[in-house]
């Protein structure tokens, strides 16, 4: 039996819940449906506000050959498959779930189509197109938002489950509590049901066979059954945060296996590679800056390969950054220099060290007296760049490692011990 999430999903657009302005007559939308004129649109709104719904719509409405690809699982393979299917029917719709997964090749793959009408595509996002949808393939498209739903809603879709399903319309079950079945969903109605159905499922009958829906059997339910990763919830942040934590403790099966889970549970593969950019400069910096190029080039390989073969390139990088020596002293340097700027705010700018390009500058006494340090031995001169209230601060301390006491003894041969080093 389909899950009751599925059972419910609504077949007409006034069935659709929150989104009258998308589904109301007289609607831009509802317009182009009934002309049976619609075009290449990106359907952009937050999980479970009805993308994949109103594609169904429709296409059921129009009678169109509806194909389904999920960036997640498919590839420019795919993508040609369908399009090559659809050259020979007629007014055929190819809608693409989480199309903001799609690296730019994947994307330029459907422009020609889409360009031309072989299909009318189109695509769902939780994400601002803007950024994740390339021009080209964004301004064939019209952009439609779907709002997130609210607990009014929500609680209307419960008792229409409840009255209609074709399962739970057959128990009494008596809606008691609402708050846990809607926090919990995050305001995304497919996972409300799958909630719903999940602590029906769970519920013991009581006296004369009613069955009572309360927060307290819905919490019990849910932690029956904790996804294995959510990326939306708390799992997400527990999750990247052991990731993070075990390249930092430079264990690369610690690191690879916390990747697996993201992977496995769907993580954007950007956010991933983003924070492995990130951890780079803050935990190895200057201790190995090759760490810093790989987990670049990392991000912008994902990018263009996209899934399933980017796991294998962010793998790599993973075992890499975490198998390398460490340092934070670039991060404990910025955030010192930042600790002053807010500490004594707009320091002026010491005279031999500013700008001078008008005479009237070179006047003032702008740039006068810096020495140029080309002119000088070791291509180094001895002058105060800081403001005087913060002159002779050391803001940045190099690490105990090899890279960066290489770092600390050239440092001190040229200032000495102006700085500590």
């Amino acid at each position: 039996m389909k899950p009751l999430a599925e059972r419910m999903r609504p077949e007409k657009l006034e069935e659709v819940a929150g989104q009258e302005h998308l589904t109301a007559r007289g609607s831009i939308l509802f317009q182009a449906i009934a002309g049976g004129n619609i075009l290449s649109m990106i359907l952009w709104g937050p999980p479970g506000s009805g993308k994949t719904t109103l594609a169904h719509i429709i296409a059921q409405t129009l009678h169109s050959p509806f194909h389904v690809l999920s960036a997640i699982s498919s590839g420019v393979k795919e993508v040609r498959e369908v399009l090559s299917l659809a050259a020979h029917q007629d007014r055929p719709i190819l809608f693409i779930d989480e199309i903001h997964r799609f690296n730019k090749s994947q994307q330029d793959a459907l422009l020609g189509a889409v360009e031309k009408g072989t299909v009318t595509l189109i695509g769902a996002t939780t994400e601002n197109p803007s950024f994740e949808v390339n021009n080209a393939l964004l301004s064939r498209c019209q952009v439609f938002v779907l709002k997130p739903l609210d607990a009014e809603q929500l609680t209307s879709i419960l008792r229409k489950a409840i009255a209609e399903d074709t399962v739970l319309s057959k128990k009494q079950i008596d809606l008691k509590e609402t708050e846990a079945l809607i926090n919990l969903s995050g305001g995304d109605a497919r996972k409300l049901l799958n909630l719903l159905e999940l602590a029906f499922t769970f519920a013991q009958p009581e006296n004369e066979g009613v069955i009572t829906i309360t927060d307290k059997l819905v919490m019990q339910a849910a932690q029956q059954k904790t996804a294995l990763y959510d990326k939306k919830g708390e799992q997400h942040y527990d999750i990247i945060s052991a990731f993070i934590k075990s390249m930092r403790g430079s264990d690369p099966n610690a690191a690879v296996y916390w990747l697996a889970r993201m992977i496995e549970g769907g993580e954007d593969i950007k956010f991933i590679a983003r924070r492995m950019v990130i951890f780079a400069s803050e935990d190895i910096g200057n201790a190995n800056p090759t760490a810093l190029v790989l987990a670049t080039n990392c991000f912008q390989a994902v990018n263009v390969i996209g899934n399933p073969e980017a796991r294998i390139i962010l793998s790599q990088c993973a075992v890499y950054l975490a198998s390398s020596i460490k340092s934070n002293a670039s991060y404990m340097a910025i955030s010192e220099a930042q600790s002053l700027v807010k500490k004594y705010g707009d320091l002026p700018v010491p005279m031999a060290v500013r700008n001078a390009p008008t005479s009237l500058m070179k006047n003032l006494g702008y740039g006068e007296g810096y020495k140029y340090a080309h002119s000088y031995e070791n291509n180094f001169s001895d002058m105060e760049f800081l403001p005087d209230k913060i002159k002779g601060t050391k803001i940045f301390d190099p690490g105990k490692n090899p890279r960066e006491e290489e770092i600390r003894r050239f440092l001190k041969a040229r200032w000495k011990e102006k700085y500590g080093y």
